[in-house]
C-alpha cells in the first residue's frame, strides 16, 4: 500500500482539508484500497484537535467529512512510514527538508507540484483571514488531489 502524508502548520485547516479531500476522491476512483492518506502539522499546539470549525463547515458544504481526523505533530518516523509527504507552502517543506533523514529527502516536496497548471506553488494559511479563505483552500486541494489521482492512476 502506498501511504501519503499531507503536512501544514498546526494539522487543523490545509493539511486535513487535503487528507479529506484525498481520502473522498481515492475511493471515488476505487483506489482507496491501494492507497492510504493522513496528514500531520509541523507544530504541535493543536495535538488532538479537530480541525478548525470553519474547514469543517467549509469542507461539508463540498461533501467531505473532517469531523474524525484529530490534529498530530509530524514526527521523523514520518519519513521512513509515509512514502510521499506534501508540504502546503515553502515555510512546510524547509521545516520537513532539515527534519527529514537525507535517506528520505527524495518523498519531501510541494503538494501543488502535483498539479503544475494551477499556476500557484503554495496553499495560503486561511486561519487568521476571512471565511473566503477556506473555500480557496478546499478549492486548491481539490486541484492538487486531482494531481495527486492522475499520478497514481499512472502508477497502478
Amino acid at each position: 500500500m502506498k501511504r501519503i502524508l499531507f503536512v501544514c502548520t498546526g494539522n487543523i485547516c490545509r493539511s486535513p482539508t487535503a487528507e479529506a479531500v484525498a481520502r473522498h476522491w481515492l475511493k471515488m476512483v476505487g483506489l482507496d484500497g491501494v492507497v492510504s492518506v493522513d496528514s500531520a502539522g509541523t507544530q504541535g499546539a493543536h495535538a488532538g484537535e479537530p480541525p478548525d470549525p470553519r474547514s469543517q463547515r467549509t469542507a461539508a458544504i463540498r461533501g467531505y467529512d473532517l469531523s474524525r481526523l484529530r490534529a498530530r505533530k509530524l514526527t521523523e518516523d514520518d519519513f521512513a512510514r509515509f512514502d510521499l509527504l506534501l508540504a502546503m507552502d515553502a515555510g512546510h517543506l524547509a521545516v520537513m527538508q532539515r527534519k527529514c533523514p537525507p535517506e528520505y529527502l527524495s518523498k519531501v516536496r510541494l503538494f501543488l507540484s502535483l498539479a503544475p497548471d494551477c499556476g500557484r506553488l503554495e496553499v495560503p494559511d486561511p486561519y487568521y483571514g476571512a471565511g473566503r479563505g477556506f473555500d480557496e483552500v478546499l478549492d486548491l486541494c481539490e486541484t492538487g488531489v486531482q494531481g495527486l489521482v492522475d499520478m497514481l492512476r499512472d502508477i497502478h
